[in-house]
């Protein structure tokens, strides 16, 4: 199992960085969350297993996500079905040799909106948070040297070896960790992105001071999270779920979030992006069948949600670590 997180070609990239005697204990860390495992496990790297062999003669990971090369309908209708035991996929779309994932979240509109105020070319970069690893890809197709993902979720996990049983040589790595896993003080990242956790943490200030020790000096935060309209003293508490979701603790207002960045010791502090989440960026497909933002919303109003809430706004903004 541990030889399907690479950590030899990952500890080649890292060697010579201050990355490099974290990237050496990975073995026995990984040993012990493997251990551990997850009840369906087994049954999804099977899944990864019965893919078809095929290679890729055409890559596109600037424009969008795009595999392509010879594949016949039966190999074709074979990778679909292995694709859809990976079921539910959240974060894309995918076009894998003539197969489309169609992802509950178009991801792509996302990182088409955040990308163009980014320079991420020859960039070691963190993706905290990072799903199957869809915007891992996309970093690599922005030009980063490399790409290590953290997220303790191992369906994703074999969504990501998915993609990557593709493509093998590219500088991705998706690790099965929370950031709170991660030794303190790793300061090797030139970019640490944080997209869509925020609201999940119960300490959001701890987690950007989380985030500022992964950075190198001079180092840049990417950070995307739901807000509400308001002033520097703005924020939002939900009594019990937001959007039916439980584990939605804080929303602050743009204003206030710019000065919890500016608290926690970062500056140039700057918000790049400030989009209304709507119902045809996030929905049910045939490869995410359960409840999703339609649901979430007031039937009569979309500008609330199902618990009178304002409805989902996404900021994203970028900062800089002194």
């Amino acid at each position: 199992m541990i030889e399907r997180f690479a950590l030899e070609s990952l500890c080649r990239e890292l060697a010579g960085t201050p990355l490099q005697t974290w990237s050496e204990s990975l073995a026995t860390q990984l040993a012990a969350k493997v251990a551990e495992g997850h009840g369906d496990l087994a049954r999804w790297l099977s899944a990864v297993d019965q893919l078809p062999a095929l290679q890729a003669s055409t890559i596109e990971l600037r424009e969008h996500f795009a595999l392509d090369g010879p594949c016949d309908e039966a190999t074709r209708a074979e990778l679909k079905s292995t694709l859809q035991g990976l079921i539910p996929w959240r974060k894309g779309p995918f076009d894998v040799f003539g197969v489309h994932i169609d992802t509950e979240w178009r991801s792509d509109w996302k990182w088409e909106r955040v990308s163009p105020h980014l320079d991420l070319v020859g960039k070691r970069v963190l993706d905290v948070g990072c799903g199957n690893g869809y915007y891992q890809w996309r970093m690599l197709g922005a030009g980063a040297r490399s790409v290590v993902g953290v997220d303790p979720n191992w369906l994703f996990f074999c969504q990501f070896l998915a993609m990557k049983r593709y493509l093998p040589q590219r500088p991705a790595w998706h690790l099965p960790l929370t950031l709170e896993e991660l030794p303190e003080r790793l300061e090797g990242f030139d970019t640490v992105f944080s997209m869509g956790v925020l609201y999940h943490r119960r300490s959001p200030i701890d987690h950007l001071f989380a985030l500022k020790d992964c950075l190198r000096r001079g180092g840049e935060l990417v950070l995307e999270t739901l807000v509400v309209e308001g002033d520097e003293t703005t924020v939002l508490v939900p009594e019990d779920r937001y959007a039916q979701m439980r584990n939605v603790w804080f929303l602050p207002s743009v204003p206030a979030l710019e000065r919890w960045l500016r608290r926690a010791g970062f500056s140039d502090v700057r918000c790049v992006d400030l989009s209304r989440t709507t119902v045809e960026e996030q929905r049910s497909t045939q490869w995410m069948r359960y409840q999703s933002l339609p649901e979430f919303l007031d039937p009569h109003d979309h500008n609330r949600t199902i618990e009178g809430l304002p409805a989902p706004l996404r900021a994203t903004l970028v900062a800089r670590k002194p």
